[in-house]
Formats: C-alpha cells, structure tokens, sequence
C-alpha cells in the first residue's frame, strides 16, 4: 500500500487488520505530518500494531539523520537514491 503522508500511513495502519502490515517503509519529509511525528504515532497506539518495524527512507544520509531516525522509534534508516540490495538486506533483518 501506498501512503500519501505520515496521517495516511497512521489510518490505513489503524483500519488494517493485526498483523496485516509486515513493515513500513517510512519517508522522513512528508506533507501534513512527517516520517517522525508518524513513527512517533505509530509507536503510541498501545496495541500490536505498534511494533511493526518501521525503515527510514530518506536523502538525509548523514550519521545524525540516522541517528534521529533510530531515536524517533524507527528500526533501520536507508539513505535515498536506495540501493536496492541494502533495503533487502534491511529488510531481511526484520521480516
């Protein structure tokens, strides 16, 4: 599925199913509410749904923005253009 933002991303994770959703790939620079505010939503709704892993896509590269992605309540970054065989290897580590 495809979110246009980090709301639309918290509903269609609220109306799906437990389980529904295996990972959320996560931009950080989105309109309405961004990658972290999301992440920080997700992680506050006090059900299973927020323990999903969440992934960091982002053109913010440097150790910092991984770093405040990590503290924000995501489980890995991947910086932008993505290299496809680094997102499966992420990938691979939580599915």
């Amino acid at each position: 599925d495809r979110a246009m933002d980090g709301s639309d991303c918290l509903d269609k994770l609220e109306k799906a199913a437990s389980g529904y959703y295996d990972m959320i790939l996560m931009d950080i620079q989105m309109p309405e509410m961004d990658g972290y505010q999301a992440t920080e939503m997700i992680r506050n709704l006090g059900n299973s749904r927020a323990a999903v892993p969440i992934v960091a896509m982002t053109a913010n590269a440097f150790e910092e923005d991984r770093q405040k992605a990590l503290d924000a309540g995501m489980n890995a970054h991947v910086s932008k253009p993505v290299d496809m065989n680094v997102l499966f290897r992420v990938m691979a580590k939580f599915i």
